[in-house]
Formats: C-alpha cells, structure tokens, sequence
C-alpha cells in the first residue's frame, strides 16, 4: 500500500479506512475533552482541587481496561460495525453527565463510565484488519490509529477556544464537552448505515468461544491466566486512590476489592474453562501460535500507549506550570505530543511493513522511547521553551512508531481471534495508563519521565526474548487453518439448515435453530395459530415420504 492509495477514495476499503478513523478520532476527542479544560474547571468551580483533576484523569482510563476485553469479545462475535456504533452513541450519556455535573462524585462516576470509549481503538484495529491483506497491514493500521489518536490533540488545541471564545463565561467549559458528545452520537448513527464489517459478507471470522482467548499448549493456558490478572486487578488502585480522597468509606472499599477479586477469579476461570477441552483434543500444528507474543506486545503496549495516556492527561498542565504559559498557550504546545500522531504512527506501521522484520522495528522503537523519556525527565523552566518542544516532540515519535509497529504484528499473530488479541494488547495500554498516572500522584514530573522511561526499556528485553516474527506476516493473505476452515463448514452447514428449516416452517413467525450443550441440535418454532402449525407439519410429512428422485 502506497500513500498516494489514501486519495482513492473510490475503493472500498479506502473509504472504510477514512470513514473508521474519523470515529475514532471522535472518540478520542471525547475521551480526552477533560486535560485541556481542567485550569478552566477549576477556575469555575470552587468544590474542586488539583488532586481530584488527578483522580479523574485515573478515572478516565480505567475502565477502558475491562471495557477493552468485553468489546474484544463482542467483535468477534457481533462485528466492528455494529459495536463501534452503539458504543459512540452510548458514550455520549456520560460525557454529557460530566458536562453538567454539579458535584465531585458525579464528576468522578460519569468519568469512570465515559472511560469506556477508550475501547473504540480495538475497534478501528479490527474494522481495519477485515479490510486490509497482511503486506499493508501496518501502514494501514498506523494510519487509521495515528490519525485517529489525534483527536486528542485536536481537543487541546480546540476545547480552550470554543470554551472561552465561542460559549465564554464560566460554564464554557460544560458547553463544550457537551458539544463534543452530540457530534459523536451523530456519527454513531452515520457509522452504521455507512459502513461493512469487510469487502465481503464472509470476511469476518468468529471464533469457537468468545468467552476467552484460544490458546496452543497448556505453557500458553498458564501465561494467559497470569496476564488477566492485571486486567482488572489493577482498578485496586483506583479504589484505594479514591478511598484515601474521601470519595468511599472502607466498606465500600471492601466491597469494590471483593468485586475486583471476583471479576478476577471468574476471567481465569473462564480462560482455563474454553481452553482445558481444546488443549485435551490437542491442538492442530497448523493452528497453533505462540501466545508469548501476545504477551510480550501487552507489555509493549503498556509501555508505548500507557506512556501517551498519561503524558497526554499531564503535559498541559506541566507546560502551563513550569515555564508559566496560559491555558491556550500550554493546550497548544502539549498537543505537539498527540500531533506527532499523524505521520509517526502511520510511519511505524510502514516500516514495520517495508524493512521485512517486524520484530526488529518493534524492538528499536521501544529503546527510542526509553532514551526519549530520558531526556524528557532532564527537562526544567531552565531549559530553552523551544528545545523542550523539539525533545517532546521526538519523543513523541518514538511512542507513535511504537504503537503502529505493535498493531503492525498482532492482526497476523491468529486471524480468528484478532479481536480478542486487540483487546488484551489494547487493555494493557490502559494498565500501564493507571498505574503510571497513580505513580504520578506521588513523585513529580521529572522523576515521573524517568519511571516511563524504565518500563521501556524492560519491554524492550521481554520482546528480545518472547516476541517471535508472525508467520505470513508479509503475505497476499492471511495464515487459514484447518480449525478455520472447519469452523467455516459448519458455519456454512448452519447456514443452509437455517434455509431449509425456515423453507419448512415458512408460516413461523420464529424459528431459530442452535446447539445444545450436552450435544446435538435444538429447534425451536412460534405459530400464529393452530393451522399455521397443521400446515408446517404437512410439509414436513410430505417431504418425509416423497420418493426418491
């Protein structure tokens, strides 16, 4: 894929890569609505202290954690089209929720909730995958991710402006999240009619189980229920953050622990439930892939995108404070950061593409981030404004790559269950989002670059010994197994079962058949009257006794 192909507008998947990351550049304006207005917040509203901005924005990633592992699952089953529409469009309760919110604890719920459209990324990753081969797949993903993620650049730059120049007063501020929210329910309604899950009705793969990732051995099975723990586990942070601010008494806290601990034992369990009768039948050859991958490109994620999640959630109020810059001033130059986006992360899935090693390009560019950060931590207001903006902006670069190059390799890990894979990688980008930010609320800023800067060079070692090149990579196509090609059978046996049975019960105002699970097959039928069900049997009879042809 070149990119003069992104000027194609005509063709199909050009369209469906233009049309996906707008709603996803929607969705990070949305998220990120919140950093470039928290000085006018808390200009307006005298309830509220620089510590509880802080626990919102912990807030405002934390759910995208579980809500990343729960739209995993939904794509594979439901589509991309589907799950990115309705998620747009219910996103928009909470945002508007926030916008006039006249208490801390309501600030604080509605963010919670909102959190959850951070889930949109696996989203745009998996409509892109439905549409796009192996060999362009990095560039592609890159592009959609990197344009999209500018929404939160594009937030800083414009929220202040339409804030205090096109509303004004001290509720501009509400008036301009509120804004952010009625655009994105609109899209979501456009997004449905305007788009399909792939060029083709068949494109879309499901899985066996939705309910947990398939795994290749019993090794996998055990490194799968360690990396779930986190998942969830990490919102005990969240919780103890909230009790410490007086938000929750302990025992609402022990109830929340409890919960966590809860949702914890039931996603292991579910893992090993899925995968203990698959591992037992044995794994064809064909179909196995190496979950280490999937768990070295977690913590790839954790340290690439959990670093942009928080510095975006903290970089304007750092410029604004250390070298004493306006609201505006501060929004403009901390969206350099996010800005960068739109030619660093696309770049990094091109040249994940073109150098032929997916896996070398990942590992250089999370050293750059380390050495990125480095620097970034050296910074103070004795340093040149402009220097600081060039090493942020460098920086910055290093990140971006770095998520391209990620979702460059995942789509060709295992097809059928890409969604899922999405999920967990993009999930723990949030992890690695709250548990930087809650180390935030301990050290300073410089300290804080140099904490980031370390969980990037531990990723860099994890993908030197775990992370394996992905088989068909670069291929036309991608890698099918005979466990896909099963599943494809009896899909289409399903399909035509479902004719010929509705062929039958043609005066059913419901038929539907599924799968018991002891075995076998269940029908079930709703007549509108005696003799529409008389008529039905019939047919069935006569079909029974018509002589061979």
């Amino acid at each position: 894929m070149q990119v003069s192909d992104l000027f194609r507008f005509k063709n199909a998947e050009i369209k469906a890569l233009h049309l996906t990351w707008i709603a996803f550049f929607m969705s990070f304006y949305v998220w990120f609505n919140m950093a470039p207005l928290a000085s006018s917040m808390l200009a307006s509203v005298d309830w509220l202290t620089r510590d509880d901005i802080r626990l919102f924005a912990i807030a405002n990633v934390a759910l995208t954690i579980p809500a990343r592992i729960i739209v995993g699952m939904a794509l594979d089953r439901y589509g991309p089209r589907r799950v990115f529409s309705v998620l747009m469009i219910l996103m928009a309760i909470p945002t508007w929720v926030f916008a006039f919110g006249d208490s801390r604890e309501v600030l604080f719920m509605s963010r919670l909730v909102l959190s959850s459209i951070g889930a949109s990324f696996v989203v745009t990753i998996h409509m892109i995958a439905l549409w796009f081969p192996p060999r362009s797949i990095g560039f592609a993903e890159g592009f959609g991710a990197g344009w999209g993620n500018f929404g939160s650049a594009a937030a800083a730059i414009t929220l202040p402006t339409i804030a205090l120049h096109m509303y004004g007063g001290e509720d501009g501020w509400r008036w301009a999240m509120a804004t952010s929210g009625l655009v994105i329910a609109a899209y979501g309604v456009f997004y449905w009619f305007a788009i399909t899950d792939g060029p083709t009705a068949d494109t879309h793969k499901k899985p066996r189980k939705a309910s947990a990732l398939e795994v290749s051995s019993w090794r996998d099975l055990v490194l799968l229920c360690i990396f779930t723990v986190p998942l969830v586990g990490i919102l005990s942070i969240l919780v103890y953050r909230v009790q410490l601010m007086g938000y929750i008494d302990a025992m609402t806290a022990a109830i929340c622990y409890g919960a966590i601990v809860v949702v914890v034992t039931w996603q292991v369990w579910q893992a090993i439930r899925v995968n203990v009768p698959i591992l037992k039948k044995g794994v064809p050859e064909d179909d196995k892939y190496p979950f280490s991958s999937v768990a070295a490109l977690n913590i790839t994620y954790f340290a690439n995108f959990g670093a942009e999640l928080a510095v975006v959630s903290m970089l304007p109020m750092f410029f604004q404070e250390t070298w004493g810059l306006t609201a505006v001033a501060a929004g403009m130059i901390a969206a350099s950061f996010a800005f960068v986006n739109l030619f660093a992360r696309p770049m990094g899935g091109l040249v994940s593409d073109r150098f032929g090693n997916r896996r070398f390009v990942m590992m250089a560019y999370m050293f750059g981030i380390g050495v990125g950060f480095v620097m970034m931590g050296l910074l103070d207001s004795s340093w040149p404004l402009i220097i600081a903006i060039a090493i942020t902006i460098m920086c910055s670069f290093f990140v971006q790559g770095a998520e391209g190059a990620t979702f460059g390799i995942i789509p060709s890990i295992k097809r059928r269950v890409t969604g899922q894979i999405s999920g967990m990688a993009g999930a723990y980008g949030n992890v690695g989002a709250v548990f930087y930010l809650f180390i935030f609320m301990f050290v300073d800023a410089s300290t804080f670059f140099f904490i980031i800067a370390v969980g990037a060079f531990i990723s860099w070692v994890v993908c030197l010994i775990w992370l394996k090149e992905p088989e068909g990579g670069f291929g036309d196509e991608y890698v099918i197994s005979s466990v896909d090609r099963e599943i494809a059978r009896e899909a289409a046996e399903k399909k035509a079962l479902d004719a010929e049975v509705a062929a039958i019960f043609a005066e059913s105002e419901m038929v539907e058949v599924t799968p018991r699970g002891t075995g076998g097959l269940q029908l079930r039928a709703r007549f509108a009257t005696v003799d529409d069900l008389r008529a039905a049997l019939e047919r069935l009879e006569r079909g029974k006794t018509r002589p061979a042809e």
